[in-house]
């Protein structure tokens, strides 16, 4: 699946939103802070980036502007993680080239959900997946089982072949 780099201060969180992560399939490096997660960025290249807003060393929205203004990282997701939901807070991690903002707490059934639906909007957007080079279509029929070009699943091809 996706190498994604979670950065959250408190480590029980942290350590609740990698395993969550992991046990869907993902390849997670965790930080401590904003100064780390620039750091993991760099030496990870993920395919996700977690953060919470308020960390020591930097911010979540510094460690997010680091991150994007580095070329490599324009098309590489940032998401916030946050208790802060005001709406100033959003607007600002959102300003700073997140794109998207979850309010803690949150089910881990809906944030695996919600991870994959920006991997995968990401993947749309670039065309391909970076580790199987599998289109969107690609991926979508790989992995329902579904004909790309005919929308047959499996059965139903087998059906239409065998009469």
């Amino acid at each position: 699946m996706a190498k994604i780099v979670i950065a959250e201060d408190e480590r029980d969180i942290r350590d609740l939103i990698a395993f969550t992560l992991r046990f869907a399939g993902h390849e997670v490096v965790t930080a401590a802070n904003g100064e780390e997660a620039v750091e993991m960025a760099i030496q990870e290249n993920p395919d996700l980036i977690m953060l919470d807003v308020r960390m020591p060393r930097m911010t979540g929205y510094d460690a997010c502007r680091a991150i994007k203004a580095n070329p490599a990282f324009v098309n590489t997701p940032v998401v916030f993680l946050s208790a802060k939901g005001q709406e100033s807070e959003i607007e600002s991690g959102l300003d700073a080239g997140a794109e998207e903002y979850f309010l803690k707490p949150f089910a881990p059934a809906e944030l695996t959900k919600r991870v994959l639906e920006i991997l995968a909007k990401y993947a749309n957007e670039t065309g391909t997946d970076k580790y199987t080079n599998e289109t969107g279509a690609d991926k979508y029929a790989n992995e329902t089982g579904t004909d790309k070009y005919t929308n047959e699943t499996g059965n139903d091809k087998y059906a239409n072949e065998t009469g």
